[in-house]
C-alpha cells in the first residue's frame, strides 16, 4: 500500500482537476442524469429508483433528480477495511491509500514454463495466487485469466475457490448472477468461520461493471443487490471510451463516467443504505487507428487521475487502473506503459488500483508482467514517501562536526539511516560492466523470468485446514449438480 498523505510531511502529488473544475463536472454529472437519464434493465432498481423520487420513463430509462444522488454520497462510507484470509491484516480501502492487486477475466495467459499465449486455465489462477502472494507490493489479489477448462457459468466461483486456498491476501471476486456470488460467500463463510466473522472482517469485495454510456444492466445490478445485502463490499467500475461510448474530450468522458456511476451508487444505496461501495473507471481512449481501447495510452492515466480527483472532491473511495500495456510481451513498450501507470495511479491517491499483468487491451494475462510491476511499485513508493525535514533529519551537527571536502560514507548517524532512505532494487542490475558480464550478463527479462520460477517453485501460501477444502469441494460439487440439472435437456 501506498499512502499519499503523511502528516509529518509533503509527498509528491498530481493533480489533473482543482476543486472548481470537480465541482463543474459534478454538477454536470447531476445535470445529466435529470436530462438525459440512465437506463435501467434491473426491475427492483427501478422501483427503488421511483420510490425515492426518480422519474420512469419509455425503454428502461429513468431520470434521477439531484437529491437521490446528494443522499447515496451521504450514506457511502468514505473508507471501509477488507482483510486478509486469517482476519488479522487489514487493509485499508480509502482515498489516498493506494493499493495494487491484477486484472481480471483476460482470455488468453502466457504459459508461465512455455512462454506461449494460449486460453486461460484454472491452475493459471492457482499460480497468479500463489505469485501474488509471494509479491510483496501486490496488496489484494484477482484472478487475472477468464478460465476455459471448467464449466463456463462457474468459472468465477473456482477462480475465487483457487484464489482463497493459494493467497492470504484480500481478493476481489466477480460473478455472472447472483447464484456465483451466493457461492462464493458460502466459500468466504467456510474460510472465515461463519457469517458473522465475514461480516465483521470482510475477507472479499464483489467487483461488478456498468455498461457505458449511461445504462446499468440487469444482472450486474442483480449480482450487486445480492453482495450488498449479504455485507459484501461492492466495486461497481465501468469506462467508457473516449471517443467511441463518449465524445472526445476529457471532460465529456468525465461527465458520462460519473452520471453511470453515481447512478449506480444510488441504486446500492437505495437496496442497502451504508454498503461499503467503491467506484471506478477503465477511461480509456480510443485508437484513431483502430476503434479499439487503447489501454497503454496516456489518456488512460491522465482520466483516471481526474476520475480519482473527483472521487476525491465526493469523499468516496476510486479503483483505477495501471499496469497493464498494449504490447503483446514483456518488452520495453510493456515497461513504459505500465511504469508510467503506476506511477500515475500512485501520485493520484486512488484507493484501489486493478488491471496490473494485463497485454494486448486486456486480452492476455501476464505473470512475468506482474513480477516487473511489484517492482515498478516498490519504486513508486519510495518515491510517494517524499522527504522528511526536521532537525533530525537535516542533521547540522554531523555536518559541522565532518566539514567541507569529507565523506560521510563512515559516519554511523548516517549509516545507520541508508537502508531506509535509500531504495534497493530487487531486479534491476546497478553493477559495473564487468561485473554484471561476469555474473551472466543477463537482461531484465531473463532476471524476471528466474524470479517467476523461483517464486512458483519455492513459496508454499500458507494452507487451508483438510476440514475448510472439504467444505470448499463440497460446495463445488453441488454448484456443478445445479448447472447439470438447470441446462436444457438434450434434444
Amino acid at each position: 500500500m501506498i499512502v499519499s498523505n503523511y502528516a509529518d510531511r509533503q509527498t509528491p502529488q498530481f493533480r489533473v482537476l482543482s476543486d472548481a473544475q470537480c465541482r463543474e463536472l459534478f454538477l454536470a454529472a447531476l445535470q445529466c442524469l435529470e436530462r438525459v437519464g440512465v437506463q435501467v434493465r434491473n426491475d427492483e432498481a427501478r422501483e427503488l429508483l421511483a420510490a425515492a423520487g426518480a422519474h420512469l420513463g419509455p425503454d428502461d430509462r429513468v431520470r434521477i433528480p439531484a437529491h437521490i444522488i446528494q443522499d447515496a454520497l451521504a450514506s457511502t462510507p468514505r473508507a471501509f477495511t477488507l482483510w486478509d484470509r486469517d482476519g488479522r491484516r487489514p487493509m485499508p480501502v480509502a482515498q489516498g491509500k493506494v493499493t495494487f492487486g491484477p486484472g481480471l477475466t483476460c482470455t488468453n495467459f502466457i504459459d508461465p514454463e512455455t512462454g506461449e499465449r494460449r486460453r486461460s486455465r484454472r491452475s493459471d489462477c492457482t499460480l497468479t495466487a500463489r505469485l501474488c502472494d509471494a509479491l510483496e507490493n501486490i496488496d489484494y489479489c484477482i484472478g487475472l485469466g477468464l478460465i476455459d477448462d471448467v464449466t463456463p457459468q462457474l468459472a468465477p466461483v473456482y477462480e475465487f475457490a483457487e484464489l482463497v486456498a493459494n493467497t492470504t491476501k484480500p481478493i476481489v471476486a466477480w460473478g455472472y448472477k447472483p447464484q456465483n456470488v451466493a457461492d462464493i460467500y458460502r466459500i468466504a463463510t467456510a474460510v472465515a468461520g461463519g457469517e458473522e466473522a465475514l461480516r465483521l472482517r470482510p475477507r472479499f469485495a464483489f467487483f461488478a461493471t456498468f455498461e457505458t454510456p449511461l445504462r446499468h444492466a440487469d444482472n450486474d445490478l442483480a449480482d450487486v443487490f445480492w453482495a450488498a445485502e449479504h455485507g459484501i463490499p461492492v466495486i461497481y467500475l465501468g469506462g467508457p471510451t473516449m471517443g467511441l461510448r463518449a465524445p472526445a474530450t476529457g471532460a465529456a468522458t468525465m461527465v458520462i463516467f460519473l452520471a453511470t456511476a453515481l447512478s449506480g451508487l444510488a441504486i446500492i444505496q437505495l437496496k442497502r443504505r451504508g454498503a461499503p461501495t467503491v467506484i471506478g473507471s477503465a477511461p480509456q481512449p480510443m485508437d484513431l487507428r483502430t476503434a479499439r481501447p487503447a489501454y497503454g495510452g496516456p489518456e488512460m492515466s491522465l482520466h483516471a487521475a481526474a476520475a480519482s480527483d473527483l472521487c476525491r472532491y465526493l469523499e468516496v473511495p476510486f479503483m483505477g487502473t495501471g499496469g497493464a500495456s498494449e504490447s503483446k510481451l514483456l518488452d520495453s513498450q510493456a515497461a513504459m506503459e505500465c511504469s508510467f501507470q503506476v506511477l500515475m495511479s500512485a501520485l493520484s491517491g486512488a484507493a484501489m488500483v486493478h488491471d496490473l499483468g494485463f497485454l494486448d487491451c486486456a486480452d492476455t494475462g501476464s505473470l512475468p508482467l506482474l513480477v516487473l510491476i511489484d517492482e515498478a511499485i516498490a519504486m513508486a513508493k519510495r518515491i510517494m514517501r517524499g522527504i522528511v525535514v526536521n532537525a533530525d533529519t537535516i542533521m547540522m551537527d554531523l555536518i559541522d562536526e565532518v566539514g567541507p571536502g569529507q565523506f560521510f560514507i563512515a559516519e554511523p548517524e548516517s549509516v545507520a539511516l541508508c537502508r531506509k532512505e535509500l531504495w534497493v532494487p530487487t531486479l534491476m542490475d546497478r553493477n559495473p560492466y564487468a561485473i554484471w558480464h561476469e555474473q551472466g550478463a543477463k537482461s531484465m527479462e531473463q532476471r524476471i523470468a528466474e524470479r517467476l520460477r523461483h517464486i512458483l517453485h519455492n513459496h508454499q501460501p500458507e494452507p487451508l485446514a483438510d476440514a475448510i477444502n472439504a467444505k470448499i469441494q463440497a460446495i463445488l460439487a453441488e454448484a456443478e449438480q445445479r448447472e447439470v440439472r438447470s441446462a436444457p435437456a438434450a434434444r
